[in-house]
């Protein structure tokens, strides 16, 4: 299987930033992607919302069911979930995209942000993979893919003033260690996606640093990447921590500089939890 066409997709999020990028790519394909998120209405720092989101996906091919609704309330999941059912007839991607950051050392985090990140990012994935699972189960190729980094234990993964941030992120990944297990056997694909370099987004630019931009990748090498992943037949790999550009290596894409917004490769600067010591 090389495309998305006719496919349906669930996401978390997707009114910007990397989960638009991923909709967007899978909208090329012909894919229906359904859109569950917060943002109905404009924010007054960020672009976009989850309606201009949908225009770019039917603008690029696809067809958008935009559900305006939080991923932590399991009545509005329930519901989104139904809807995407009723509107194109099953699932079989889920994407779980949405995710909350604050790097706030621990000394100072509100414990308020704290669990706004851990129900945001480790329950809401849960939820949501978790109400899907049904339909995931009739699908011909049903994937669940998190935005989430590998799990690495040494302290040093730990000592960079973000460990509330941190926890939650790793708790995403723990939802695909748990579900390749429970899924195995039914044959969906459970597997998480991190960048090896930081991506231009309005995260980066307004909590991690603006500086950061101009060292990045854009979002659509992980739009390409998780192409190249939702379009492999699922018992072909699942419970992997996969890194972009070694996903892009391995489906004959060597060739990077278009998603470089940096002047060269080496002034990228490593995304959290990417060990300089890993190779492309």
């Amino acid at each position: 299987m090389t495309t998305l066409a006719g496919k349906t997709i669930i996401m978390s999020g997707g009114s910007r930033g990397i989960g638009e990028a991923i909709a967007v790519r899978a909208a090329r394909d012909g894919a229906n992607v359904a859109l569950l998120a917060k943002t109905g209405e404009p924010h007054p720092k960020l672009p976009g919302t989850i309606h201009t989101a949908a225009q770019a996906v039917e603008d690029a091919g696809g067809h958008a069911l935009p559900i305006v609704g939080d991923v932590r309330d399991d009545d509005a999941v329930t519901a989104a979930v139904e809807r995407t059912v009723e509107q194109f007839g099953g699932i079989d991607i889920v994407v779980n995209n949405a995710s909350a950051i604050d790097l706030s050392p621990t000394e100072h985090i509100p414990m308020k942000r704290y669990d706004l990140m851990q129900d945001i990012n480790a329950r809401g994935s849960f939820l949501l993979s978790r109400t899907a699972i049904p339909h995931l189960r009739r699908s011909a190729n049903p994937h669940v893919l998190t935005l989430s980094p590998p799990i690495r234990l040494e302290e040093k993964w730990f000592t960079g003033g973000h460990l509330a941030y941190s926890i939650a992120k790793y708790s995403m990944s723990l939802v695909t260690v748990g579900l390749a297990a429970e899924l195995r056997a039914d044959g969906v694909a459970v597997n998480s996606l991190w960048p090896r370099t930081t991506i231009d987004t309005a995260a980066i630019r307004n909590v991690v640093g603006s500086e950061l931009a101009s060292r990045s990748r854009t979002p659509e090498i992980m739009a390409d990447a998780a192409h190249a992943v939702l379009s492999t037949p699922s018992r072909e790999r699942t419970g992997r921590f996969l890194i972009d550009d070694e996903v892009l290596a391995a489906a004959g894409i060597t060739d990077l500089s278009r998603y470089r917004l940096a002047e060269r490769e080496e002034d990228l600067q490593l995304d959290f939890w990417v060990d300089p010591a890993d190779g492309a």
